[in-house]
């Protein structure tokens, strides 16, 4: 165990490097006041010995530890929307091809993970096939779901009446049709959805780490109940695995026919959720043109 001197300086020169982007808004930059008495009491807690703190946690504080449980990451969350219940979508995958939840703080928004080892993301493995990868992942992850999480179609109301504003604001940064497009696939397809299972709604191929327990093993869930189709919609767009209009029509089929989805449900939810995502993002250029593929293919 650090003495407590240690774990001050450990947490301060942690902090100083990483949660960059939650210095963006005012309650981030208050939690990175926070976080140093955070990351100090969760180590007394647990017991945790910590290393040197990952250098790309964007949205939360992640570094590898020590502790009874052997090698572990604990990861603590600036709290906002999009990781609430991400603790419940680990417990209820409880391991099966997603990292196991070790330990859960939830008035500190601190989880301790199963250590993924070697822990390459999938996007860095030219080796494999990496969409034979996330097709085997996906049946697994999508496990009947209810309470708590929220729905997918609560999620499609927020973003249909966010889209024209965020748009306005952002200085219109692209076509109007495509925010139509988005519009009118999220009124077609959010009050005729099919079972709902857990979606991993942020499913790419740096969320994907090899591992020894199995061979991939998925990570950093924005959980929603939703439907099948959705799942897929990450994946779609993900530049990672392609660039091109080949490739991301080639995704669409392929996914929507090794795993029995309905391709144009696919498609409609890939455009509405890459519009409703793409402002705040540092890849929207390329969402935009993403999108643009989807719509004539």
């Amino acid at each position: 165990m650090h003495a407590a001197t240690d774990l001050d300086r450990i947490a301060k020169c942690c902090c100083r490097t990483t949660c960059k982007n939650t210095a963006r808004y005012e309650s981030g930059r208050a939690w990175l006041k926070k976080l140093p008495r955070i990351i100090k009491e969760v180590s007394q807690q647990w017991d945790l010995r910590l290393d040197s703190a990952y250098e790309n946690s964007n949205m939360s504080y992640v570094i590898p530890v020590n502790c009874g449980h052997g090698k572990a990451a604990l990861k603590i969350q600036w709290p906002h929307e999009e990781c609430r219940f991400e603790a419940d979508a680990l417990k209820a995958w409880n391991g099966c091809g997603a990292v196991r939840l070790l330990e859960h703080d939830p008035d500190r928004h601190a989880m301790l993970l199963e250590h993924c080892s070697p822990g390459l993301p999938l996007s860095q493995e030219s080796s494999f096939d990496s969409l034979s990868v996330l097709i085997r992942l996906l049946p697994r992850l999508w496990i009947p779901a209810g309470r708590p999480f929220k729905k997918l179609s609560d999620e499609a109301v927020g973003w249909s009446a966010e889209l024209d504003r965020n748009w306005e604001q952002s200085g219109r940064p692209c076509e109007r049709r495509l925010i139509e497009a988005a519009l009118e696939y999220l009124a077609d397809l959010s009050g005729t959805q099919r079972p709902q299972v857990l979606i991993h709604q942020d499913l790419h191929g740096r969320n994907v780490l090899s591992a020894q327990r199995e061979p991939w093993l998925v990570i950093d869930p924005k959980p929603l109940a939703g439907e099948r189709e959705f799942g897929a919609a990450s994946i779609v767009r993900s530049f990672e695995f392609g660039h091109s209009r080949a490739g991301v029509i080639g995704r669409l089929q392929r996914l929507s026919e090794e795993l029995a989805l309905d391709r144009e449900r696919v498609r409609g939810w890939t455009v509405a959720q890459t519009i409703a995502w793409s402002f705040d993002s540092a890849f929207s250029e390329r969402h935009y043109e993403t999108v643009r593929w989807l719509l004539e293919g």
